[in-house]
């Protein structure tokens, strides 16, 4: 049992000016946090208590899940990484950490970094300490500081520059091992949220650099969330904006025929979509191809959408380029003989096709069938293009943004979309960093192969945040029973009076004695004062001992999500206390 008055927490009556969403604000004005700096906070005693129970449900989910805790260093020597597969992208999100006698200059490669992730810290060690088929699988995780440079760090925790993270790394003999780790981490990823009391959405994700075959998101459905989740409530199928796909594209579409020659036509000044479908051209958007180019690992490709459709550019992942930007105006027009607002991969209209590292479409201009693109002539566009027979197109794929309403992959039903907030994140890795480092085990028959990996990460920090997010109303934070800091309040309203007082600490231990964490509010201050800090704080429940209360017979109890407040007889005050802790602690979902 704590007495507020000895403890510390330091609570504020405004949000703080540079806090954009509700549980930024709440992180503030509760004490839970303070902030030292652009995405740099203190973790003040009230969340600290937080952060330990939220760290321990999930140290016992990964202890259940295979895993095995050890400890990494946080300053990695620079060479770790570039001999890793992905320096050039993940070196923007690192912080050097070079020692004060070094020489630096812009042009000088760092001496060390600090960690934003292990893959490059755990894989040699890993190559180091197992040889042998006879030492796997074997799942390795931490739950420590991590370190990324965001440009732009904002809202609180949610995206900071210094945050907790357990990350977990598996390693396997064999892909069907592999799959069966994976799939145990997944399900204790579902058992951690669950005990935590929060609403997380398990969705298929991009891989992005960290590759692999394939990942999941944990996603926690919040207004103010960064990603977007697509689902379908009749089949279950869930995937954030990069990864989702629908079945707008009939399996079993027939290839257009096409309608005429290609023909050539003016259009000056017109350079966007919304212009070729204006008058006097009137061409609908979903009967234009749209020819964007990127550059992939230094050279050109095309990619050619609808008019109507968006890219959602982390798709292009699924073509192999290390490294993906889009082209500049400068790069384009010598590799296609126009700029863009008039380009096009029809073939013999390219002016340097062999400059491209391939030209790549998105199944849906099947739907097309027969359109306009640009002639790669400013000014000028072509009609009756036909896909099949004036597109030299390299390969097909899943290249668009999918939009509600378009038909679920799996049920036909209408896609959903709502907002989320990612708190976890899961990947088959496959052999990236193991063929990367060399990590290799002997088989029985004494030949080497090289070992399968996963790795795993849930943001702790993020997560506590995420949990107010979800959870609070106008007047504060309602935490979840099995993560509140503190599970009881006693709100002490006459602390010097000797019979309220004594009261209070015997209500208190009863609650402790029944399992809870207990705040006692002792504090000299209004009885206005102490509820507002005690919804503010969002305890789950309240028990309130004032001397008139005493009088009358009666004490009060009240839940955070609940308006309603019970008067309990004081003769029946303890017995009552100790069976609502029970229920609560009863109710919370176990391992």
């Amino acid at each position: 049992m704590k007495y507020w008055s000895k403890f510390f927490i330091p609570t504020l009556k405004e949000s703080p000016a540079d806090a954009e969403i509700p549980s930024h604000k709440l992180l503030v004005r509760a004490g839970i946090v303070r902030k030292l700096g652009g995405g740099l906070y203190t973790y003040m005693p009230f969340g600290l208590r937080a952060i330990h129970k939220i760290t321990q449900i999930c140290r016992e989910e990964i202890d259940r899940g295979g895993g095995i805790e050890l400890w990494m260093p946080h300053v990695h020597p620079a060479e770790s990484w570039t001999n890793g597969p992905r320096w050039a992208a993940a070196r923007e999100i690192m912080f050097r950490a070079d020692s004060a006698s070094a020489t630096l200059g812009a042009a000088k490669e760092p001496e060390f970094v600090l960690g934003p992730t292990h893959e490059e810290i755990i894989t040699p060690i890993v190559k180091a300490e197992i040889t042998s088929y006879r030492d796997l699988p074997k799942n390795f995780y931490q739950i420590a500081t991590k370190f990324r440079n965001e440009i732009r760090p904002r809202y609180g925790l949610m995206r900071a520059r210094e945050f907790i993270m357990m990350d977990a790394y598996s390693f396997d003999a064999n892909d069907e091992s592999a799959t069966t780790s994976y799939m145990a981490m997944k399900a204790a990823y579902e058992a951690f949220f669950r005990r935590l009391g929060v609403q997380a959405i398990a969705v298929e994700a991009d891989t992005g650099v960290m590759g692999g075959s394939f990942s999941h998101e944990f996603m926690v459905p919040a207004e103010v969330g960064d990603d977007d989740i697509i689902y379908c409530e009749e089949s279950g199928y869930a995937a954030n904006r990069e990864k989702a796909t629908s079945a707008i594209v009939p399996k079993d579409l027939a290839e257009a025929a096409p309608v005429g020659a290609v023909e050539e036509f003016a259009t000056p000044g017109v350079t966007t979509i919304a212009q070729l479908e204006a008058a006097p051209y009137n061409v609908a958007a979903d009967k234009q191809f749209k020819t964007l180019v990127y550059i992939g690992d230094g050279k050109p490709f095309i990619v050619i959408l609808r008019g109507n459709d968006e890219l959602e550019e982390a798709k292009l992942g699924s073509l192999g380029f290390a490294l993906c930007r889009p082209a500049t105006p400068e790069e384009i027009e010598p590799v296609l003989g126009a700029k863009p607002g008039s380009l096009g991969a029809v073939k013999g209209t390219i002016k340097d096709p062999g400059a491209l590292a391939g030209i790549f479409a998105d199944r849906a201009i099947q739907l097309v069938g027969n359109g306009t693109t640009g002639a790669n002539k400013d000014g000028f566009h072509l009609r009756n293009v036909n896909v099949a027979r004036d597109l030299a197109i390299t390969k097909f794929g899943d290249f668009r943004r999918v939009r509600p309403g378009e038909p679920c992959p799996v049920s036909g039903k209408p896609l959903k979309v709502r907002r989320g907030i990612e708190v976890g994140h899961i990947f088959k890795l496959g052999t990236k960093y193991s063929e990367k480092y060399g990590a290799v085990y002997t088989d029985d028959q004494k030949q080497q192969h090289l070992m399968v990996m996963g790795s795993y990460g849930i943001g702790i920090s993020r997560t506590m945040q995420a949990i107010i997010e979800q959870g609070h109303d106008a007047d504060g934070i309602i935490w979840p029973w099995p993560v509140a800091p503190f599970q009881v309040l006693v709100c002490l309203l006459d602390p010097q009076a000797a019979d309220a007082a004594e009261m209070a600490r015997k209500v208190a231990e009863a609650a402790e004695q029944a399992g809870a964490d207990v705040l006692v509010d002792d504090r000299a201050e209004r009885p206005g004062v102490k509820f507002k800090d005690a919804d503010l704080i969002g305890v789950p429940l309240r028990i309130t001992i004032g001397g008139k209360g005493l009088k009358e017979g009666v004490i009060e109890m009240k839940w955070r999500h609940e308006k309603d407040v019970a008067k309990i007889p004081v003769a029946e005050a303890l017995e009552r206390v100790s069976a609502a802790v029970k229920a609560a602690n009863d109710a919370a979902p176990k391992a």
